[in-house]
């Protein structure tokens, strides 16, 4: 059936294509979090771990929103892990880093998602698109204070 929400074919496609590319980097910052959220060790250890889970438990939510809203727009979201590597700014850690260094990641990684949802929203305002609006200032919140408290752990 033919989707008629006042926003037009191209639009549509625009903004999920942009959507796309936050749900890539929003599950390459879930996927980073939850890896240092086991592999952490060291003095911080129970801080880092609970704040870890704190953070990887939240981004899991938000996947679901950011796909469900590429969705509603009438397109397939990303879902494998080689569409996700194509798609993200964020790169993979491979090895088990110090605890300090997987502050200092996860801060970069906090930060690229707050640029990839920054990116998408002047289409989204262009489109008159309310709802995604509403889901990247949300995100953005979110992404900027987690980089600005994961940052303070990193003062000397």
């Amino acid at each position: 059936m033919k989707i008629d929400i006042g926003i037009d074919t191209k639009d549509r496609k625009a903004i999920a294509d942009g959507l796309s590319r936050l749900l890539a980097d929003s599950y390459a910052l879930y996927l980073k979090t939850h890896n240092f959220h086991w592999n952490v060790t060291g003095p911080m250890f129970q801080t880092l771990h609970t704040l870890f889970m704190e953070e990887y438990t939240e981004q899991w939510n938000a996947l679901d929103l950011i796909a469900e809203r590429i969705r509603a727009l009438g397109h397939p979201a990303p879902g494998s892990s080689k569409q996700f590597a194509k798609l993200s700014s964020i790169p993979d850690e491979e090895g088990v880093p110090a605890a300090r260094d997987m502050i200092r990641q996860l801060v970069e990684a906090q930060e690229a998602v707050a640029r990839t949802a920054r990116s998408v929203f002047p289409t989204v305002e262009k489109a008159g698109d309310q709802p995604t609006a509403d889901l990247l200032t949300q995100r953005l919140q979110v992404h900027e204070k987690n980089a600005w408290m994961l940052r303070s752990l990193l003062e000397q």
